[in-house]
């Protein structure tokens, strides 16, 4: 009953063979009515293991080719409760999904079921065209809780800002990405920033000659106050100083 599979193709003899001639031979032992199936089945197994072991190796392949091409990301937005610079979810995917797909991959998100009160669990299945994925996940605070522990997002907004803050840190995650004041991505280095008590003195005297904080914040191209350059307080403080001595 199973003379071919016994004297001809042994199991351990197939694992040091390729997907390929497993293939060819469970097509020549189906066209065989005496080939044992117990012995069938094992081979299908062996070949399902082979192709999953060659897809996962084309994946890690991939990812370390995608990690040698993309570097570094610039830090392009200001937190002002940190004071620090970070990367954006947009500027992560821009800089990142030309590299990582040119080399076979995708991702998508979901969030996971199993989440405690309070937090959002983000998924990311990464996916590559050999036939792998592999799943990423973080566990991210979403209870709209500000700094100071007070409520400041409905839950639908605790929600929002949670999974997109879970997407952003998974994508640096995933790819190994390096986000850091000193990282300049091709532009100039970022510059310090004005101190605490030189946000409070320029907020001060702002609100005492009553100046239009958008078009203060757009002429020294800053997003806050915080963001704007040391360099540049002296000046700061001399236009309002202008200012207060036109009103």
């Amino acid at each position: 009953m199973n003379a071919v599979i016994k004297q001809n193709v042994m199991p351990q003899e197939v694992a040091t063979t390729d997907a390929g001639t497993i293939m060819s031979v469970i097509s020549r032992a189906a066209s065989d009515p005496s080939v044992d199936m117990d012995k069938m089945e094992r081979l299908l197994l062996m070949h399902e293991r082979i192709l999953a072991k060659n897809a996962e190796a084309a994946f890690n392949d991939a990812m370390t080719r995608v990690q040698a091409e993309v570097g570094r990301v610039a830090a392009d937005l200001y937190n002002t409760q940190t004071r620090s610079k970070y990367a954006s979810y947009a500027a992560l995917d821009g800089k990142l999904r030309p590299h990582y797909t040119a080399h076979g991959f995708s991702i998508s998100f979901d969030t996971g079921q199993e989440a405690p009160e309070g937090f959002v669990r983000v998924l990311a299945y990464v996916s590559h065209s050999a036939g792998h994925t592999r799943t990423y996940n973080a566990m991210v605070p979403a209870d709209g809780k500000g700094a100071k522990g007070g409520d400041v997002m409905t839950k639908t907004h605790a929600f929002g800002a949670g999974t997109a803050y879970g997407m952003r840190y998974l994508q640096k995650m995933i790819f190994n990405i390096a986000i850091g004041e000193e990282d300049n991505d091709g532009n100039d280095p970022d510059p310090e920033t004005v101190s605490r008590e030189q946000v409070a003195n320029i907020e001060a005297l702002l609100t005492e000659v009553g100046g239009d904080k958008a078009k203060f914040l757009k002429y020294f191209r800053a997003e806050s106050i915080e963001a704007i350059p040391a360099a540049s307080y002296a000046k700061a403080i001399a236009a309002l100083e202008k200012k207060r001595g036109a009103a």
